[in-house]
């Protein structure tokens, strides 16, 4: 039965590093339960080393949140500056480099609490602009998740793969 109590959110570090690496890994599991490997591939984020210094940066930067429920991690959000694939915002921004929820949790409304979070962080200094980017493939269904929680979409890009092209939407919350 979902939980609708909304989960704690705290800052990370690097402790939580594995944490937000197992939460990956069962977002994979996921997509690839769902036909969805094209998102984020079948391999294991925590085995990947490039996958594995990236969330180590994520947590040294200080960006780094944990959303918990009883004690258990049931999401991750990273916030910093827009990630090296992405056209720099020609404003001051906040950018969502990283939002994940754990799919097995009854609590419901993960992602979206960890947006607000988002939001908040951004409005408290003085950032007018949340920015994020994510999947566009798979009909373009993430995509229409980040609309139903405020954001308006944006430039599309691709990022070369070894095996193919992945596609992105870039998307932009205005404060």
């Amino acid at each position: 039965m979902p939980d609708p109590t909304p989960p704690a959110i705290r800052r990370g570090g690097t402790d939580d590093v594995a944490t937000v690496l197992a939460l990956m890994d069962r977002a994979t599991e996921w997509l690839v339960s769902i036909g969805r490997a094209d998102q984020w591939g079948t391999e294991p984020h925590s085995t990947n080393p490039r996958r594995i210094a990236q969330i180590e940066g994520f947590a040294r930067g200080g960006g780094l949140w944990i959303a918990e429920a009883g004690g258990t991690a049931v999401g991750a959000l990273s916030v910093g500056e827009a990630l090296p694939y992405v056209a720099p915002a020609d404003e001051p921004e906040l950018y969502v480099q990283l939002l994940i929820s754990d799919r097995s949790s009854p609590v419901r409304g993960v992602g979206a609490a960890l947006l607000a979070h988002a939001r908040g962080l951004a409005a408290s200094s003085g950032v007018g602009l949340l920015r994020l980017d994510c999947f566009a493939g798979g009909e373009g269904a993430l995509v229409r998740y980040y609309e139903r929680q405020g954001f308006t979409r944006g430039e599309a890009f691709t990022v070369a793969q070894p095996d193919r092209d992945w596609p992105g939407r870039i998307l932009t919350l205005r404060l």
